[in-house]
């Protein structure tokens, strides 16, 4: 991996998130933006990595497209109905809670940890820019099927819990509709599937076992760290017994028929 690559990606990755915690800091008041930082900065490396990589411009094209779609697409979702219609993620109130007066202090770290994230995250992009060739294997045409499903499902998931969330009748109710009726959290089960895309991309890459760094954290921090866990203790102390019901019939990340 290019030392020089990395470090460009850094360079691009600490300004934006540097902009982001302005804007919480100075206009709203709301954490989410370093959500929105993430996938702003992961847009613009997918972008620069398409346009700067070596090899035939389809190859470019693609690859700066799957990187930009999915980020920007997350992106004015969250900023969209977690920000601007919506009021501070309960994790991050959560979070607030616990950090107490180091709570600035403990954001404002967060917020450039997301900086490491893009460049973490951005190691995939960079290995599959690596392959050179000008003609499209197997393996890079079943990447893209992979990409459609994870971006679609994804989305698809976003839409449907977004549309139950809207309706005043469902204030206080478990979403059951569409994907979640299959798993709990199908927004995150889609978004590991779409880091896997890189790593069917990557096979017969050099290094191409540096894209497992993209389900394999990814996975990770979803479902130990800042996501499932956070997601379901909130939704407990909201929905209570509703939502126990929910964990015990439906599978908590990979979508499965419920029980009974």
């Amino acid at each position: 991996m290019d030392g020089e690559l990395l470090a460009w990606v850094l360079s691009l990755a600490v300004p934006v998130m540097l902009g982001t915690w302005l804007g919480y800091h100075l206009v709203r008041r709301n954490a989410a933006l370093a959500d929105v930082g993430f996938c702003v900065g992961f847009g613009l490396v997918a972008v620069g990595v398409g346009l700067t990589s070596g090899g035939e411009v389809s190859h470019r094209v693609v690859l700066a497209a799957m990187g930009a779609v999915y980020a920007f697409r997350l992106a004015v979702y969250i900023f969209w109905n977690r920000i601007l219609h919506a009021s501070e993620d309960r994790r991050y109130r959560f979070l607030r809670k616990k950090w107490g007066d180091r709570a600035e202090t403990c954001f404002f770290l967060y917020f450039l940890g997301q900086a490491l994230a893009i460049l973490v995250f951005s190691i995939p992009l960079l290995v599959v820019a690596g392959n050179h060739g000008s003609t499209w294997t197997a393996w890079e045409l079943l990447g893209i099927v992979v990409w459609v499903v994870g971006v679609g499902g994804e989305s698809l998931a976003d839409y449907q819990l977004n549309r139950f969330r809207r309706n005043p009748e469902n204030n206080g109710k478990v979403c059951r509709e569409g994907l979640w009726r299959y798993s709990r959290h199908p927004n995150y089960f889609f978004d590991v599937v779409y880091w896997c895309a890189y790593v069917v991309m990557s096979i017969g890459v050099p290094d191409w076992w540096l894209t497992l760094i993209g389900p394999v954290v990814m996975s990770g921090a979803l479902l130990k760290v800042t996501g499932i866990p956070l997601a379901e203790a909130q939704a407990i102390a909201s929905r209570g017994e509703a939502y126990r019901d929910y964990q015990r019939t439906t599978s908590a990340f990979i979508p499965w028929f419920p029980k009974g």
